[in-house]
């Protein structure tokens, strides 16, 4: 028998940690080693029901899901957790923590005891690990007596996020997505949720990002475009209302005659709509002063279409992309703003990146200019993002980090006695005297 493979993750919702766990579990079903099941679970206020939206992609999940809210069948053999290090808690008899990590330099002790609660913890980028394996905390009594030292002591690996090849590729068939609007025949784009904090400090940086393009190319005869591929929270009409409010804030701060056009590109798209995007003829390139990032996965999937990125140079998305290849923007790290901060996940003691603002125009400018000074360096990028990070090699990957680490587990045998054959016993014979009458 198989041994039993619970995983307790949110693979049911419209969510970057609903992408991941539906990713990994598909890898360990292919596996063929275990008998795998799953817990699904909430992520936040992410919408639900992604598996039944998607049939014919994600049904063969179906049979592998666990009724929310019913107990577990038994203890199982290794138990799997896919969500935030606090979170993690020991069920079956080898346990695993999966996360995406941290986009900054610090983390909170309480992730690096959830670490330590699991056999073995999986992230997706050397960032993430190295931040981990960097902390060590004080651990305090209430009267502030020192009671010991936090630091991981559990193992931890990287297992990057890979991207599906038949899924993100090079095409130039002609694309249902509409741009008809967009006038303009070359388009920076950008992917990603706004998140809390001011201008300049939302972790995607999303508000320094059209601060920085509509700086570069106002009051220009001849200018390139914005895409925001971008939401808050969700797909609602009140989510798209927040984010053209925040857009024309930072409209508004502009002082000029004339400024470039943005546009907002709103709602939840499929793979092949997304990918039909990043090929569109007027998308030029991909732009992102993300301030951290535990991997980054809308950059990996845009590079597979050998087309040129801008991004910033620090966190997880160095793993894939090349700085020969892709133009880095460089910076310093400083401070989270308490705007930004969210208890116990993004602390203000801790640090992540700033872009250099001059070297962001620079490059805004000088691609738009020679845009073909770019692409062979999009070219090689693609090359390697298809060689070495694609959804065959995360399988490769996890199948050998799983095999190594997973101990063996007793077996139930069946006792087959052999059948015994039934003796023939032959009575003797009894003479018995004859009696005289």
């Amino acid at each position: 028998m198989k041994p039993l493979f619970i995983i307790s993750c949110p693979i049911d919702t419209y969510s970057g940690y609903g992408a991941r766990s539906r990713d990994l579990v598909k890898s360990i079903i292919k596996s063929d080693k275990y008998d795998v099941k799953v817990l699904p679970q909430r992520w936040g206020n992410c919408p639900w029901g992604f598996v039944e939206d998607h049939p014919e992609e994600w049904g063969f999940l179906t049979p592998h899901l666990l009724p929310q809210g019913n107990q577990l069948p038994k203890q199982p053999e290794i138990w799997a957790q896919i969500t935030v290090p606090n979170e993690f808690q020991r069920v079956g008899k080898f346990n695993i923590g999966i996360t995406a990590g941290i986009e900054t330099t610090i983390c909170h002790g309480s992730w690096v005891e959830g670490l330590n609660r699991m056999d073995l913890n999986l992230v997706s980028s050397n960032h993430s690990k190295n931040v981990f394996e960097s902390m060590n905390f004080e651990k305090k009594d209430e009267k502030g007596n020192i009671l010991g030292h936090v630091k991981l002591e559990k193992p931890i690996e990287v297992i990057f996020e890979g991207i599906e090849l038949e899924k993100f590729f090079p095409s130039k068939s002609k694309s249902t997505i509409d741009l008809s609007e967009i006038k303009e025949p070359f388009a920076y784009l950008f992917v990603g949720h706004w998140m809390q904090g001011s201008i300049g400090e939302d972790r995607k940086n999303v508000g320094l990002l059209l601060k920085s393009f509509y700086e570069t190319f106002k009051n220009k005869k001849k200018t390139p475009a914005l895409i925001l591929k971008c939401s808050g929270a969700g797909a609602s009409y009140m989510d798209r209302d927040f984010i053209l409010d925040k857009i024309q804030q930072v409209k508004s701060s502009i002082k000029a005659d004339s400024l470039p056009n943005v546009y907002l590109l709103h709602g939840e798209f499929t793979d092949k709509e997304m990918n039909e995007l990043y090929n569109h003829s007027k998308v030029k390139a991909m732009l992102s002063l993300t301030k951290g990032e535990g991997f980054g996965r809308p950059l990996l999937e845009f590079s597979l279409v050998k087309k040129p990125i801008i991004s910033t140079k620090w966190s997880g998305h160095l793993d894939f992309l090349d700085k020969n290849f892709t133009t880095l923007v460089d910076g310093e790290l400083k401070k989270v703003h308490s705007s930004a901060a969210v208890k116990d996940v993004l602390m203000e003691e801790g640090e992540w990146f700033a872009p250099n603002l001059m070297e962001v125009s620079n490059h805004l400018q000088n691609m738009f200019s020679n845009y073909e000074n770019y692409t062979k360096g999009a070219m090689l990028q693609y090359h390697r993002s298809k060689n070495k990070f694609s959804f065959a090699k995360m399988c490769e990957l996890i199948d050998k980090t799983l095999t190594q680490s997973i101990p063996d587990f007793p077996k139930e045998l069946k006792l087959n006695l052999p059948k015994l054959k039934k003796p023939k016993l032959e009575l003797p014979k009894l003479e018995l005297p004859k009696l005289k009458q």
